[in-house]
């Protein structure tokens, strides 16, 4: 099933952009998204009989494979077809496939277009022809429909998936790459007219100089142990001792653009605050996740020794980030950027939990990862709701809310209490995990577990702020007049309602599944 999981989505889209002028289009992308959904959810069926049994990352990561196959490709440059999955990379690829299909279907139902009347687009903003030739005056309205925005959500879907199931260096390269530009597309073609071309040129330029980084640590890697099999190499322990550090810092700044770890998030407020709400939701909950996975997996798997020389640097790094990002969410006065912000503070606790290097480290930084990819999509998704409703992101024109829409006021102070981490919401346990590992390293860190404390207080002052200006106070001249939360809107938030309390109350399975990559 693991050939299908990726082969979906991506047949998906080409049958979606084959036949984007039939009406039917959307459908035909959400059930090809539907579909990959099911089959990465049986995954581990059978997961008994996996092979592999290696371990990394200090000895705490890796305990083997439920699944594996893999075909040669191009052996004369390490490339395989080389596919697997472990209790590691099954969350990410399952919280792929539902953002996949909830973005897949926001946009076929078009949930926001049901919300309020048509946006006025000037003429002068919109585009035509060129390779998105349905991309026209009508698929600029946000809620309208496109086949083509469909068939790029999926591209993006299938090219994340490739990248959590590559068990191949190579591949994995591949699959990193490929994300890019349909990403690039989306904000491209779909964002804020106004910012749009600005924030995706940043978009890549930082992610491509990411790329070139990492690439170039992964060749090094390569030619060290000889081999491209990710597997392979860390049951060796890893690349030698005398390159370690070296693969080790490459492979990490690469990733930490993509995750994004301060100082180098500065490209992911633009491109969120230009994205349209599919592209945002799929740049927090699935993007980001790309760059913890690969530091996490890749990065710390392949060089564990560079791992921990590099760790009290990464460690600083994140703390800071914990505390600038609060820092500055505290007087953002939009929306999405300020959710944008807030997805820096909370990779900087996943960051510095992976930085801590006990098991205890690395469990909270996958339970943070996959967390935050249930949370601030959902606030994305809410953000959006309120910019259609609205035509404004400023928190100041958003007061009264609960009186003019209190079923929409009620979910966005759900996903603001779980995103702040509020106990008995998925938020809680990765934060509160990740100061547990820092304080429990004693010394130095100790410091560090204190900032992190604090960067969780700002988080509840900054989002208790947003709550304020926007659900109380007397109603607003924007808000006076908007519906409230729709049967299309409820559709797509609901699995992400139940996730997010789902994980807080009972978060005992995903530790488990965890475990069985751990041990």
């Amino acid at each position: 099933m693991l050939i299908p999981a990726v082969a979906v989505p991506f047949f998906g889209a080409v049958l979606v952009w084959a036949w984007r002028r039939k009406a039917f289009a959307h459908w035909i992308g959400v059930a090809a998204a539907a579909l990959a959904f099911i089959v990465v959810a049986v995954l581990p069926i059978g997961r008994g009989s996996g092979t592999g049994n290696w371990v990394g990352i200090a000895e705490h990561l890796g305990g083997g494979w439920w699944h594996q196959i893999g075909f040669a490709w191009a052996p004369s440059i390490h490339l395989d077809f080389s596919l697997a999955v472990d209790g590691i990379s099954w969350p990410l690829a399952m919280l792929t496939a539902l953002l996949g299909l909830l973005c897949c279907l926001h946009n076929a139902l078009g949930a926001e277009r049901h919300t309020s009347a048509p946006l006025q687009v000037p003429a002068s903003t919109v585009e035509t022809g060129g390779p998105f030739p349905d991309a026209d005056r009508a698929s600029a309205v946000p809620g309208k429909p496109s086949p083509t925005l469909t068939a790029l959500l999926l591209a993006v879907q299938f090219a994340s998936t490739l990248v959590f199931f590559a068990d191949n260096l190579i591949l994995f390269f591949i699959a990193f790459e490929a994300v890019l530009l349909p990403m690039w597309a989306i904000i491209h073609r779909y964002g804020d007219p106004a910012a749009r071309r600005h924030a995706a040129a940043k978009f890549a330029l930082f992610t491509v100089a990411g790329s070139l980084l990492m690439a170039t640590g992964l060749f090094v890697a390569v030619a060290d142990a000889g081999t491209a099999d990710l597997g392979a190499i860390i049951l060796a322990g890893g690349v030698s001792q005398s390159v370690s550090l070296l693969v080790f810092t490459l492979l990490a700044i690469g990733f930490a653009v993509k995750a994004p770890l301060w100082p180098l998030h500065s490209w992911l407020p633009d491109a969120h605050t230009a994205a349209p709400t599919v592209g945002s939701v799929l740049l927090a909950g699935v993007l980001l996740k790309l760059g913890t996975y690969g530091l996490i997996r890749v990065a710390g798997g392949l060089a564990p020794d560079g791992a921990a020389d590099a760790a009290p640097v990464l460690a600083v790094l994140a703390a800071l980030g914990i505390l600038v990002a609060g820092l500055v969410c505290l007087s953002l006065p939009e929306i999405k950027r300020l959710i944008a912000y807030s997805s820096v503070g909370h990779m900087g606790f996943v960051v510095l939990a992976f930085a801590a290097g006990t098991e205890a480290g690395i469990r909270a930084a996958l339970f943070g990862n996959l967390a935050h990819g249930l949370i601030t999509p959902l606030l994305f998704f809410l953000a959006g709701a309120l910019k259609a409703r609205t035509r404004t992101g400023q928190l100041s024109s958003l007061g009264g809310l609960r009186l003019a829409a209190p079923a929409l006021a009620g979910v966005l102070g759900f996903a603001a209490l779980a995103s702040l981490g509020l106990p008995g919401l998925a938020g809680f346990w990765g934060e509160a995990f990740t100061v547990y590992a820092a304080a429990d390293r004693g010394g130095a860190w100790l410091a560090l577990a204190a900032a992190a404390a604090f960067g969780a207080f700002l988080a509840a002052a900054y989002l208790l702020r947003m709550l304020k200006r926007v659900s109380h106070g007397p109603i607003a001249p924007a808000t006076a007049e908007i519906g409230d939360v729709s049967a299309a809107e409820i559709a797509v938030w609901s699995p992400l309602v139940a996730g997010t309390l789902l994980l807080g109350l009972i978060p005992g399975p995903l530790l488990e599944l965890f475990a069985e990559g751990l041990l």
